[in-house]
């Protein structure tokens, strides 16, 4: 096993530290232990190298935690690579594995094992290869996101996983270049998504929650109840990956309806 980490084997480790919650940055996590075999690594090896990742995350440092601060300058430059282009270095982290298996002999994972994709059966060719990379680019941005929150809504705290939603600040549609950029996620509770997604809630600069004057017009007790408490809250804060504030402006600039 050589010692020199590859640039390719950087990208898989940086590709897997974006997926998991900071405290499951340890040898005997089963996924660790999975790409360590796959790029002939130790688990140890692996796990270190994703906190050397986290020492280069402004959000982590921020909290005080610093990695082990050992980032090398090819980690930085991969790190740099996927914030420049998301969904270009996450496909070819997808292609990366895919051939490492197939010169390995290994099986070949299509997708992750929690997309249900037994219903793309029914096309064929072109159609369900987009379909099933569309799938792949979604999980991992909701992977990302919810992870980076603790699997909790960030305005209302509900941590049921079945309602929550990896939400974009930015619609998917309005920005190709930022829809898997982690920063331009949010956790949220499917109520709380969709009042975010139709510019009835947004967020101020330093991430406080305003309810639109729409909302406030209406005489609707859950409204009352549950929504107009929030105003002028302060969403709980990532683990990783604040928010852009750029993405924040474009929200309350561009959707939100005052």
């Amino acid at each position: 096993m050589n010692n020199h980490w590859t640039k390719e084997q950087l990208k898989l480790a940086f590709h897997l530290y974006c997926q998991l919650p900071f405290g499951r940055l340890h040898r005997r996590n089963p996924e660790i232990i999975e790409l360590a075999r796959l790029i002939d690594r130790t688990p140890s090896a692996v796990a270190m190298k994703l906190v050397n990742f986290a020492s280069l995350d402004p959000a982590i440092i921020n909290t005080g935690r610093s990695g082990l601060g050992n980032a090398s300058a090819l980690d930085r430059q991969v790190w740099e690579e996927f914030q420049s282009d998301w969904e270009k270095l996450t496909m070819e982290c997808v292609e990366l594995s895919k051939e490492i298996r197939i010169n390995s002999d290994e099986p070949i994972l299509t997708a992750p094992s929690d997309l249900e994709l037994d219903f793309i059966e029914d096309f064929t060719g072109e159609t369900q290869l987009v379909i099933i990379n569309q799938r792949i680019k979604q999980n991992f941005f909701r992977r990302m996101v919810l992870n980076s929150y603790q699997k909790r809504c960030c305005m209302s705290g509900l941590s049921e996983q079945r309602l929550l939603v990896a939400s974009h600040i930015v619609p998917w549609s309005k920005d190709k270049k930022n829809r898997l950029n982690p920063r331009n996620g949010l956790c949220l509770s499917v109520l709380h998504d969709k009042a975010f997604d139709r510019g009835l809630i947004t967020l101020t600069d330093d991430l406080r929650i305003v309810i639109s004057s729409q909302l406030h017009c209406k005489n609707d007790k859950f409204i009352k109840d549950f929504l107009f408490p929030l105003d002028g809250c302060m969403i709980e804060l990532p683990e990783r990956f604040l928010p852009d504030p750029q993405l924040i402006y474009r929200h309350q600039t561009e959707i939100f309806i005052k």
